[in-house]
């Protein structure tokens, strides 16, 4: 099981050093971790708590229940959720800080029905799971001990209330209501929690409760700063024009001095007049010459440390160290010949987005460790990726994921927290979302990892207001109500949310809806759209073939995808032998789109044979996968400038399960995920095939044309050369460019038994390469092969050398039950061709012990 683990807390107001240096420094704050304890309420169920934690990872803890991911025993806990749990600690509170004007309680997370009693009083009454809560409780603390409890009411009871109350329920197609053993009530939309908690077509229904981010004590005098946004207002190559906003709170006015400094050097300083209450003031400053914070593949994601110091009455009153990058970044959205733009502009740089769609790493959130979000980013990166979109369905995510895309390059398109759902509109509803809202962009803002700020996740597309398209929501209440719930939708995501972005940030830009046509509600997606962004799910869902990813041109492509099983060794980590039948219990139950099994089988004897051994059946689902995802990711590559972005869905697990992830819940690579690492490259060589004419582009990323050879070998299964060319070509750059073409009939060969090698030369080194084949692999002559390995040590790295007589289609390299990662794998070998590949952690390996599986070796 994993640890829990919470980043450590990015806004320390005093660090350690002042706080040692200055007998003044005005704030002080401490984690309350230790010595809680957890029970049900009206129930002897009791025990020692972690915090952050949940009620589910207490119980599991404490051997009261059994892994819920274990088999099917999921199942057999959805008694959690209905009742209410409490917990509670001593709190000791120091003479040192007990002598403080100010003591408050802060609680950055409580999921979600939460009654905060200090010492008996009843002071907060929290119903929210993404705001951040403070309470004061100077009038009420007791120097030395004192009582803290946090008494969760039942998610599921609280929103079986709100529904008997509701004039009409409302539409949650992913709330897996009859799982959680309540019949078709989907209550999760009434409530502000993360909506993958109630169950959706990848995760279980486990609707969890807790304190699940830290709760701190903070302590301090008259004067203290609540938060600060290093506003961008101009950035050019030349001259960068900021102002540092400070927000702070003092029970008196006083004269004082703001200074901002950088490595050391003052930017500014300025005396400013600090007035009594929650204010704002500000200090502008430039810097000539920036070092521009670049995403991956563009440059190095500079950041600078600003240091923010405030003086007063000759003592240091603030000192605190922001981590920023210094960028302009725009969704351009400009009309053109086929319809109007969707892309993004980095330091007056057009980007080609590569990335994927990023869902929680665990279903108990503060379980999540930073071994976790280190790997899944290192993942994104090592792929090639420049971007993760937070999809709306689950959580803005802790600190420390921002950070490591701010530090690694990447960008972030962050959705708020509503998927798949229409919403209630009464007041109290729209309140909390607004404060919501304020909460998590005045957190995130200063990250410049943050690209663009969305609404949600695929309403208004299912809702299709203006139009009889949609999901058939619509159609199932009166006029009446459809304009009720209309309004809501309007203040929600076209009043509510831009406007906090306008407020908040220095001009982040804001999409109300993904997929969405246009930034007006009556523009719905569709397939045929020449504008905004889109989600095709005619691959899956619509079952068209994988060559319609060419069909299906998008401005940008926000999700798309193709599912797969996790590998052997994963599967057997959550079942038994009894379970290796792809339709038993306890694999539909780790498969929860309804259609999927049975989706990917007829997917895969489309294009290849179907196994009937289980453990070959999940090998060939990746191969699957993989085949399909390289088709959609180069056709949309190749559609640049039209297209500028392709985000797959998706990159993680919240638990193991076949779905459309790239990498399992264990962050194990996936054939997918290979194929996208070679898809995303800076330059990539892609052929398409349209009747007798083959034709080759090169795509690149490059800000530079760049003068190349292009060599191009026709060869036949068993090695033997039927064609070889070289070309010299110009690879233009940032763009997709036809490099050649040529008519397949002037050359006699088989389709079945041949394939076309490309790559390209720069200065006699490969920068690309590709295999092109003509005929589907069910349909390929792959005939026994005779592969050799050897296991070579060089310069302190090991890697697997391998060499084949014949053409070897994915082949597959396992050491089993060993922690190692192969740097490329389920690749194609040429005949007579040998490639080594590094293998991470190879020391202790031995070849007599590697696993390899191919297409030509499956039984079917």
């Amino acid at each position: 099981m994993k640890t829990k683990n919470y980043a450590v807390l990015t806004f320390l107001i005093v660090t350690a050093f002042s706080a040692c240096q200055f007998q003044n420094a005005t704030i002080t704050e401490r984690e309350i971790t230790n010595n809680w304890f957890f029970k049900q309420i009206d129930s002897t169920i009791q025990g020692e708590a972690i915090v952050p934690g949940t009620v589910h990872t207490d119980l599991l803890n404490a051997k009261l229940i059994e892994d819920p991911f274990y088999r099917i025993n999921e199942k057999n806990q959805q008694w959690i959720d209905k009742n209410d749990w409490e917990y509670s600690k001593t709190l000791i509170i120091s003479p040192k800080e007990f002598e403080k004007d100010n003591i408050r309680l802060s609680f950055l997370g409580l999921d979600t029905y939460a009654d905060v009693y200090f010492n008996d009083v009843l002071l907060l009454e929290a119903d929210n799971m993404f705001r951040e809560w403070e309470i004061d409780i100077k009038p009420y603390a007791n120097e030395g001990e004192n009582k803290l409890r946090v008494y969760f009411h039942s998610p599921i009871n609280k929103g079986l209330e709100l529904l008997k109350q509701s004039a009409y329920s409302y539409p949650a197609s992913n709330d897996q209501s009859e799982n959680g053993e309540i019949g078709d009530q989907k209550v999760s939309i009434f409530t502000r929690k993360a909506g993958y908690h109630y169950g959706w077509d990848w995760g279980p229904r486990l609707v969890t409760s807790g304190i699940w981010r830290p709760v701190v004590l903070k302590t301090w005098n008259s004067f203290r700063v609540k938060n600060t946004f290093i506003k961008q207002q101009l950035v050019s190559n030349e001259l960068a024009e900021l102002n540092a906003e400070i927000t702070y709170e003092t029970n008196e006015a006083f004269a004082g001095k703001i200074t901002i400094k950088n490595n050391g050097r003052t930017l500014a300083s300025s005396n400013h007049s600090f007035q009594n209450g929650v204010n704002k003031t500000s200090l502008p400053f430039t810097i000539t010459n920036p070092k521009l914070w670049w995403s991956k593949g563009l440059g190095a994601p500079n950041l600078y440390e600003f240091e923010i110091i405030i003086s007063g009455n000759n003592k240091l009153l603030h000192k605190q160290t922001l981590a920023t990058g210094i960028r302009s970044i725009k969704l351009i959205r400009e009309k053109d010949e086929a319809g109007e733009s969707f892309a993004f502009e980095l330091n007056g740089i057009p980007v080609f987005i590569k990335g994927a769609n990023y869902i929680p790493n665990d279903n108990f959130l503060p379980r999540v460790t930073t071994a976790d979000y280190e790997k899944v980013i290192a993942d994104a990166v090592n792929a090639n990726m420049n971007m993760l979109r937070v999809w709306g369905g689950g959580t803005y995510e802790n600190d420390e994921f921002y950070e490591l895309c701010d530090k690694n390059g990447l960008l972030v398109w962050q959705d708020f927290m509503f998927a798949c759902s229409m919403y209630p509109g009464d007041s109290a509803f729209l309140e909390s979302v607004k404060q919501e809202a304020i909460d998590n962009v005045t957190r995130l803002r200063n990250h410049p990892s943050i690209a663009l700020w969305c609404g949600n996740n695929e309403i208004n597309s299912a809702w299709s207001y203006y139009s009889k398209g949609g999901w058939g929501w619509k159609e199932t209440y009166t006029q009446t109500q459809q304009e009720e719930i209309q309004k809501a939708y309007l203040d929600i995501f076209h009043n509510i949310l831009p406007e906090v972005v306008a407020n908040c940030t220095d001009g982040d830009d804001y999409w109300p809806s993904s997929p969405q046509a246009g930034y007006e509600p009556n523009e719905h997606a569709g397939y045929d759209n020449a504008s905004g962004d889109m989600h095709y799910w005619g691959v899956w869902h619509g079952l068209h073939p994988f060559e319609d990813f060419e069909i299906y041109k998008a401005r940008f492509m926000s999700e798309y995808g193709f599912q797969s099983f996790p590998d052997f060794e994963t599967v057997q980590k959550y079942t038994v032998p009894e379970d290796y039948d792809i339709e038993s219990d306890v694999m539909a139950s780790h498969q929860r789109s309804g259609i999927g099994n049975l989706r990917i089988k007829e997917y895969m004897s489309w294009y290849f044979n179907v196994p009937e051994n289980f453990e070959d059946f999940l090998y060939m689902s990746h191969v699957l996968q993989a085949y399909g995802m390289k088709a959609g990711i180069e056709a949309h590559r190749r559609a640049m400038p039209y297209c500028m972005g392709t985000l797959f869905w998706q990159i993680n697990d919240c638990w193991p399960v076949a779905s459309w992830s790239s990498t399992d819940y264990y962050h194990k690579w996936k054939a997918m995920h290979y194929a996208v690492k070679k898809a995303y490259e800076p330059v990539l060589l892609s052929g398409l095939s349209n009747n007798d004419t083959l034709s080759i582009f090169g795509i690149s990323d490059l800000l530079n044309n760049i003068q190349a050879n292009l060599k191009i070998s026709l060869i036949d299964f068993s090695g033997h050369v039927i064609m070889e060319k070289s070309i010299e070509t110009t690879l233009k750059a940032n763009t997709s460019s036809l490099l050649y073409q040529f008519n397949k009939n002037e050359y006699k060969f088989s389709e079945n038994n041949t394939a076309l090698k490309i790559g390209l030369l720069v200065d006699n080194k490969p920068i690309a390469d590709n295999m092109i084949y003509f005929s589907k692999p069910v349909d390929q002559d792959l005939t026994e092969a005779n592969i050799q390995t050897k296991l070579i040590e060089k310069n302190g790295k090991w890697y697997v050398q391998i060499t084949s007589d014949k053409l070897v289609r994915y082949v597959y390299l396992n050491f089993e039950g060993q922690n190692e990662f192969f740097t490329d794998n389920y690749f194609d070998l040429m005949p007579n061709e040998t490639i080594e590949v590094e293998v991470e952690n190879g020391n202790n390996l031995k070849i007599e012990e590697l696993e390899i599986k191919h297409l030509g070796m499956i039984s079917y």
